[in-house]
């Protein structure tokens, strides 16, 4: 087996087991509480912060974003040391940008379907924004401009669903408008993550249906999980 399949097998799978881990399930327990049965029932920082306080919703989501951020970016400084996944230039190949998303992509689906809940969890707002964040600098530096996004959608409405709705159509166009922008970067060259972007924003917007439904309706809460 070649070195390119065990990488393309075991990243992945080793994002998925990490992505897997349930944080706001563990603070709810450690804390007597199991958080799938109050609030929302959702195990994402928002209800956790609902339901055991700021403290503990600001420790949830700095874990939720850890467990995207950390094996994204371990993962790039891996690939970028193995020949077969760089070009000449010392850059990541198409392939090697694929295998770093990949283990990406393992993280946001280990979150969202948890092996360890019975392939239910979050709707991996905050994993994605590590993933992205560790995609460095292509995700980073689109990170920074969704992010003035979403705090700005938050700020006038305050619905942090809208608001992870709104970033999330938002990162493939901001993404593009960089690479316009950015003379050093090329769309030819950045295909994959591109693609990778519409992928994790039509994932963050169907994960987000109910709020839609409920943000039509003018039935949705504000500061509800998003």
């Amino acid at each position: 087996m070649s070195q390119g399949v065990i990488i393309y097998l075991g990243l992945p799978l080793l994002g998925y087991l990490l992505g897997a881990i349930p944080f706001g399930l563990l603070i709810g327990l450690a804390n007597g509480i199991d958080i799938r049965k109050q609030g929302s029932g959702n195990i994402g920082a928002t209800n956790v912060g609902r339901i055991l306080g700021r403290k503990w919703g600001y420790i949830c989501f700095v874990l939720d974003v850890a467990k995207g951020l950390v094996p994204v970016m371990w993962a790039g400084g891996f690939l970028r040391r193995t020949a077969e996944m760089t070009t000449s230039d010392g850059a990541l190949s198409q392939l090697g940008q694929l295998a770093w998303l990949a283990m990406g992509a393992g993280c946001i689906l280990g979150h969202i379907f948890s092996v360890y809940l019975r392939f239910r969890g979050g709707k991996g707002v905050a994993t994605s924004l590590g993933v992205i964040l560790g995609v460095w600098p292509y995700f980073t530096l689109t990170a920074v401009v969704v992010l003035a996004i979403w705090v700005g959608v938050w700020g006038m409405w305050r619905y942090v669903s809208l608001a992870s709705i709104t970033a999330a159509v938002a990162f493939p166009i901001a993404f593009v408008a960089l690479i316009w922008r950015l003379e050093q970067w090329a769309f030819a060259d950045l295909i994959v993550l591109f693609v990778f972007s519409c992928l994790i924003a039509a994932l963050v917007v169907v994960r987000h249906r109910s709020n839609i439904t409920r943000l039509l309706a003018g039935t949705e809460n504000r500061g509800r999980k998003s």
